[in-house]
């Protein structure tokens, strides 16, 4: 036993006393070591003859990551060990553990939809026009972008940018800026108000309610879109009994450049303007 100990510490002893052996490459030159990795050469050579020495880039294929970490996908049923095994979130028995129903099914019971009471109604003959003032369209004429000489339609109104591109039912002529008219100017809108139709009148002008439905209304604004389609022009429609006294004439395709003069009959028939 005591020899068995003895030639232990003398092999320890014999271990340390040697030196280590050098291994089989040499550490790069400090002018190497500054050189990036892809002017080393192969294997780390410097290309001067001396030692190989192999280099780890910074940036691998696998250690890409996105900038935000992805959220993982939830996976049911592998196992207790995620919380979601066995029943997977579902819980025991019952109808919502074995299928799905309708949105809104609360077991048989009167729904909220229905415990909660009607407010209100939508009117189905309900019309949407877009207002332009009496200023707005003054501003047009002094700048050159409108003539007042020729009548003033909905699609002139909108080939100036008085109004947006979307109409839905036609334009309503308001009061705002009505100081501003001082010629005579001729206007063909769906809707005016009184305050409007006062002083185009009082600047010796007039103003004439159209009716256009949809598809009039698209043949007035867009007759390109026809003549793309190869489709002739709609014939003007009559207004429906309910909007018979709301205006004063149909609507005239393709745009008319002309005001039509009131007769004696209109002149004397007495409307108010909406």
């Amino acid at each position: 036993m005591f020899g068995r100990t003895l030639k232990s510490v003398f092999l320890r002893s014999s271990l340390l006393s040697k030196p280590f052996p050098q291994p089989p490459w040499s550490p790069l030159p400090e002018s190497t070591k500054l050189l990036p990795l892809c002017l080393r050469g192969r294997n780390g050579s410097t290309g001067d003859g001396s030692s190989r020495w192999y280099g780890t880039s910074l940036l691998m294929l696998n250690d890409l990551r996105d900038s935000q970490p992805r959220k993982q996908k939830k996976r049911k049923g592998r196992g207790i060990g995620s919380g979601l095994g066995k029943t997977a979130g579902r819980g025991h028995k019952g109808q919502k553990a074995r299928g799905t129903m309708k949105f809104g099914f609360e077991g048989g019971q009167t729904p909220l939809r229905r415990r909660l009471p009607k407010r209100g109604f939508k009117n189905p003959f309900s019309l949407t026009f877009q207002p332009v003032g009496l200023g707005k369209i003054a501003k047009l004429i002094n700048a050159g972008k409108i003539d007042s000489s020729e009548l003033i339609t909905m699609k002139t109104l909108k080939d100036a940018g008085a109004i947006g591109k979307q109409i839905k039912d036609g334009v309503r002529l308001m009061g705002r800026g009505s100081e501003q008219i001082q010629w005579p100017i001729h206007l063909e809108v769906s809707r005016t108000t009184v305050r409007a139709k006062a002083a185009v009148e009082a600047a010796g002008g007039s103003v004439r309610r159209v009716y256009y439905n949809q598809l009039g209304l698209r043949a007035l604004l867009k007759p390109e879109w026809f003549e793309k389609k190869g489709r002739l022009l709609p014939r003007p429609a009559r207004p429906p009994p309910k909007q018979g006294d709301k205006v004063d004439s149909i609507g005239r395709l393709p745009a008319p450049s002309k005001p039509i003069p009131f007769s004696s009959q209109e002149q004397g028939h007495v409307s108010a303007p909406l």
